[in-house]
């Protein structure tokens, strides 16, 4: 199996390739990845070696090509059916709205589809498998150390809200910001924390939340933390974890929260409303400001609150998405790859 990263940025599907592989070769599937942006202890392939897949390996009639994105369905597209060497393609897709024609041509080549929720399924005309993603449970874990306490992080207050991610419009970040310029006077012993990058085109955005929390004067309580060194850490120091985004193709983060016994709020953007249940916390519609502050004020004047739905979900994911559910699914496909006809999905 190849699995190709045809993107020299870090993404969440970068991220995906980087979990899954080990993960997967542990188990023992032969899976290599290829492409720029790889950490070197990734077992991959360069393109000198692809000369090699006109001849099928030792043990199966051919390689299967894993695709997450367009460039990679392309390449696949050309190695298989141009240059005829032995591979079967599949595609992986986590995108939620309607494709356009090329992308519907390129899905309907593939000889396999895995949608990554039923939401993103509902856009696909061609038959697919669902498998979610999935969260590494002993990497996301809850507290263990005095570190892991929110004391350890000296900031003022007892409590600790959250959200993580890049600092943009699309992933609501101003929704956040609003919602807690709002709640924090009220409650004086939650203080409020965004972890992720700015972009250089994002900077205005970012330079008017600030703005706004120094005219409410929380600029002690209200922090933009950047890029962390260990996300991981501040997941375990939160109370409640908000996902406020407009717009998502997946998104993991609730499901890192939750696998670090914190409560969530999120948006119904992505899967979001596929893998928080009732008891881990609330799913509120994208992009509506006053629903998602009502959740958020909830937990916010209830800490108990944040403690039984952060122990509901830490048994919600480790029993629905632990990442070895999510690598063992992706690999019977493969399994019912090796073994169909040489049709395509269509």
């Amino acid at each position: 199996m190849i699995a190709p990263n045809l993107k020299r940025k870090l993404s969440g599907v970068t991220s995906t390739i980087v979990q899954l592989i080990p993960l997967q070769r542990a188990n023992g599937v032969k899976i290599v990845a290829m492409g720029p942006g790889l950490p070197d202890f990734l077992p991959k392939i360069g393109w000198r070696a692809l000369p090699g897949l006109w001849f099928k390996p030792k043990t199966r009639p051919f390689r299967i090509w894993h695709a997450r994105r367009n460039n990679e369905m392309i390449a696949g597209v050309i190695l298989r059916h141009i240059l005829r060497m032995k591979l079967r393609l599949l595609f992986t897709s986590a995108a939620q709205r309607d494709h356009k024609p090329f992308t519907k041509w390129l899905i309907r080549r593939m000889n396999a589809v895995i949608a990554t929720s039923a939401k993103s399924g509902s856009y696909l005309r061609v038959p697919h498998t669902v498998i979610m993603h999935g969260v590494d449970t002993d990497m996301f874990h809850p507290p263990v150390t005095d570190e892991d306490t929110f004391a350890a992080s000296g900031l003022p207050g007892k409590y600790l809200v959250g959200c993580s991610g890049r600092i943009r419009h699309s992933k609501g970040t101003d929704l956040f910001v609003d919602a807690m310029v709002n709640l924090l006077p009220r409650y004086p012993e939650w203080t409020a924390v965004m972890t992720g990058r700015t972009t250089a085109e994002n900077k205005g955005f970012e330079q008017a939340l600030r703005d706004k929390i120094a005219k409410a004067g929380l600029q002690d309580r209200l922090l933009f933390l950047g890029e962390v060194p260990d996300v991981k850490l501040w997941y375990r120091r939160m109370s409640l974890y908000v996902a406020p985004s407009r717009q998502e193709g997946f998104g993991l983060t609730p499901l890192e929260a939750m696998a670090s016994q914190t409560a969530v709020v999120t948006s119904d953007a992505g899967a979001y409303a596929e893998m928080v249940d009732r008891a881990s916390g609330m799913v509120v519609p994208a992009g509506d400001a006053p629903a998602l502050e009502e959740a958020i004020e909830r937990y916010l004047a209830d800490p108990a609150k944040c403690e039984e739905a952060g122990s509901a979900g830490l048994a919600h994911v480790r029993e629905n998405f632990p990442l070895q559910n999510e690598a063992a699914k992706i690999l019977t496909v493969y399994e019912r790859l090796f073994a169909s006809t040489d049709r395509p999905v269509s």
